[in-house]
């Protein structure tokens, strides 16, 4: 099939590359002339393990292309994705349409022929319906069907994500759709991938109610390793316990120092203003918003702590500055939230991490960013883990300690054993353990 991407972030770039891999012939369309020269160059505009790869196999075979004009590939396209960007707008957390708005009325004006366009970025639900009334008020005499079908894809993880998914959603209110979209995930029903076909507003909307119950499973284990603090419990040992149970899982009970990225922090936000306007308000999502803003922030109290409650004039470190491993996204990433708490509270601030580096200069001045984790470690008063690369998961400590000012770890990821640890000599602080 002819496939045309609207947009070459994230989304559109991983879902072009393996709808080409599944053999279909796809276009991947973006205005951002310096990106679009670098992907026929091989670069890759993200970090995604794999995706270089990916790209380079299928541009190669012939079944991947890139370019800034959106006419010809539209024009002969049987499907037209729209992955574009929905950040939380400004003043108000709902989400801006203005790009997915802007695509519509440039694929109305140049469709032939039947053909299906697809929402692929997360949007509100009701999107479906204005997309298509601009292209109907466009190209009264256009023959095409609106689709919802919302990506499920993990950074670090994407492209298992897109071919072995959990599930594909696609929300449909025209039925000359159906068949369409089942050929383009024909691939996936070898491996008998549950395809739930539903209407257009549902779907839209299970990928909000999707984000904002796992956001709320990570601020439910946040919060519990509060208690757990209060009271002498492990919430690594509460999060197995009630992990165990087949109806809660154990999945997204891992404490830490709340939630980031591109998807949670906004989907949250959109959902609860989507349900404030319906006059349907959802309690549960408002407060884990509310919590999650406020764990980030109170971070670096707990670095404080951790040396006596003064950080004046003293050096820390800091390993991990990405939302999560595996990516180079900082967005609402927790680091943002406590670097500049911390320098604040009159600390000097020094860095490492694996891929995030050159988003964070931009984001997070006053930093020192060094080029390896012992070069973060070196000199500090106290060594902070923000975010869980596998590298930091087997430091070598005794070379650790010896470069440190002090011996003192903090770590927010809970990536090592107290008594290992504090064996080696350091002062040790975790989340939500003794």
């Amino acid at each position: 099939m002819h496939v045309v991407m609207i947009g070459t972030g994230y989304v559109g770039l991983v879902s072009g590359a393996c709808f080409a891999d599944f053999g279909h012939q796809v276009t991947c369309i973006d205005k951002d002339a310096a990106k679009i020269e670098g992907l026929k160059a091989g670069r890759m505009p993200i970090y995604e393990p794999g995706l270089d790869t990916l790209v380079a196999r299928n541009v190669q075979a012939g079944r991947l292309a890139f370019t800034t004009e959106a006419a010809e590939a539209v024009r002969g396209a049987d499907a037209v994705f729209i992955a574009v960007g929905t950040p939380s707008r400004r003043g108000d957390g709902h989400a801006d349409l203005s790009y997915v708005h802007a695509a519509a009325a440039e694929i109305a004006d140049l469709i032939d022929g039947f053909t299906v366009v697809v929402t692929k970025s997360t949007v509100p639900v009701g999107t479906g319906d204005g997309i298509e009334a601009i292209i109907r008020e466009r190209r009264p005499d256009a023959e095409f069907a609106v689709v919802s079908n919302p990506e499920f894809l993990r950074e670090g993880a994407a492209i298992e994500d897109f071919k072995r998914p959990d599930r594909v959603v696609v929300g449909l209110n025209d039925e000359r759709a159906r068949p369409v979209m089942t050929e383009l995930y024909r691939p996936l029903f070898l491996n008998e991938t549950p395809i739930q076909f539903t209407d257009r507003r549902t779907s839209e909307l299970i990928k909000y109610a999707g984000n904002a119950f796992l956001a709320m499973k990570i601020t439910f284990i946040n919060e519990m390793a509060d208690l757990c603090e209060a009271v002498g419990a492990d919430v690594q040992q509460v999060a197995k316990g009630i992990g165990l149970d087949k109806r809660i899982g154990s999945k997204f009970l891992n404490a830490g120092p709340g939630y980031g990225g591109s998807c949670f922090p906004k989907d949250t936000l959109a959902l609860v203003r989507t349900a404030t306007d319906a006059g349907s308000p959802v309690r549960l999502i408002e407060t884990t918003v509310a919590v999650n803003d406020a764990r980030k922030k109170a971070m670096a109290a707990k670095v404080a702590a951790a040396v006596d409650g003064d950080l004046a004039g003293r050096t820390v470190g800091v390993l991990g500055l990405t939302f999560k491993p595996n990516t180079d996204d900082m967005r609402d990433a927790p680091s943002l939230d406590i670097l500049p708490a911390l320098q604040a509270m009159g600390a000097r601030v020094q860095a490492f991490d694996p891929e995030g580096e050159a988003e964070a200069r931009h984001l997070l001045p006053g930093v020192d960013f060094r080029p390896d984790a012992y070069a973060a470690a070196e000199g500090a008063d106290v060594l902070v883990i923000i975010t869980e690369w596998d590298q930091f998961r087997a430091l070598d400590l005794e070379r650790v300690r010896g470069l440190m000012r002090t011996p003192v770890l903090v770590d927010l990821r809970n990536i090592y054993k107290p008594a290992d640890v504090r064996a080696l000599g350091f002062r040790y602080a975790s989340v939500g353990r003794a």
